[in-house]
């Protein structure tokens, strides 16, 4: 279970989060608590693979970063220098575990069983990680980066997490060294002093307490990296079947989503005004193209007012007034992107590890 130290700093900074009762803090954010158009930090949801390192005030003035491997000059960077010799960027973008979803499977897999409020949309500012590459010098040889950081996992048994990225995502102008979040220091809890930032990709690249970088010549084999972790089947598989031979991928794109914000649910709505249904949807790499809200179970559906497309990788708002029948009432929301992909209206595809569930989101209520 999570340490008393772990819990402690959780329900003092998060209070309005769900705590999992997991070995690593697991905090998952209610999704009527999600309306913010910039998630706030202290509704920000927390994923650990392990122990939450502390560290000291000197530990964190010290602290670098450093670039080596395939690189022609390997380097280190202060914080100072950072901030100092590069560009310093903001950027607006979806953080999102690929386990969000993952409580709507039928068929139990490991992990928390996040609802849906494993995600954020935040205001990130750092440095482009090409810019500190390109100070480096990338060598040919180089395809994907690995990650490193002092994070244990819960029996101290090495690192508790190490991903990467392919290169050209590293190189990727939106692929960030951040060190604040909505105008303040990153917190401690969200990966301070430096993290990664990947939109479009999985929270799981999105390296916390970031200390080393390596350029490899292959695909990164490090913990978290291999097997079926933060992979999808190349093709379906089912419950109970044998997957050990089965070829899996990283997971580099996140699917289409929408989490519906208001009314929350269990709501109560009267029933002489209209019902106003409103949310978020969001994608990887492929940009939002309409949401949709169905009273019928899918049999029919209206599509949802969508606020303008703002920075690329950042959520969008939706909005829909139902004039809703009175009794009880499940409403669904579906969004689609700019390639046809819609979520389903029931599970997703399953996988051993309950990956990329995007199935429509559903609340429950009444009105009368």
């Amino acid at each position: 279970m999570t340490t008393s130290k772990e819990q402690s700093l959780i329900a003092e900074i998060k209070p309005e989060l769900f705590l999992f009762e997991t070995e690593e803090i697991n905090a998952e954010t209610p999704a009527h608590l999600l309306d913010d158009d910039i998630t706030p930090a202290r509704l920000l949801f927390v994923r650990n693979t392990g122990r939450t390192p502390f560290f000291s005030d000197a530990e964190i003035a010290g602290w670098g970063l450093t670039i080596e491997g395939e690189v022609n000059a390997p380097r280190s960077f202060s914080l100072a220098e950072l901030r100092r010799d590069f560009e310093i960027v903001n950027q607006t973008a979806v953080l999102e575990c690929a386990g969000n979803g993952r409580a709507a499977y039928a068929d139990p897999t490991p992990g928390p069983h996040w609802r849906q409020g494993a995600v954020g949309c935040v205001r990130w500012t750092g440095v482009r990680l090409a810019d500190l590459l390109a100070a480096c010098g990338v060598r040919p040889s180089a395809v994907y980066t690995a990650h490193h950081a002092p994070d244990v996992g819960v029996n101290n048994d090495g690192p508790a997490i190490s991903r990467g990225l392919p290169i050209t995502k590293a190189l990727a102008p939106e692929t960030l060294i951040a060190f604040a979040m909505n105008g303040e220091p990153l917190p401690h809890i969200h990966g301070g002093p430096l993290r990664l930032v990947a939109p479009g990709y999985p929270g799981s690249a999105w390296q916390k307490w970031l200390t080393r970088i390596e350029l490899r010549d292959r695909e990164h084999d490090g913990e978290r990296m291999t097997g079926t972790h933060y992979r999808m089947p190349r093709r379906r598989i089912l419950p109970g079947e044998a997957f050990d031979a089965v070829p899996f991928d990283v997971i580099t794109d996140m699917p289409v989503r929408s989490v519906i914000t208001s009314p929350r649910e269990g709501f109560a709505a009267p029933a002489d005004e209209p019902l106003i249904v409103r949310g978020h949807a969001w994608s990887g790499h492929i940009p939002v193209e309409r949401v949709e809200v169905s009273t019928d179970d899918g049999a029919t559906w209206q599509t949802a007012t969508l606020a303008p497309a703002g920075e690329r990788f950042a959520w969008r708002r939706f909005e829909i007034a139902l004039n809703a029948p009175r009794g009880s009432l499940a409403i669904l929301a579906r969004a689609t992107d700019a390639q046809g992909n819609s979520q389903p209206l029931g599970s997703a595809v399953w996988n051993p590890r309950g990956y990329c569930n995007n199935a429509a989101h559903r609340v429950t209520g009444s009105v009368g």
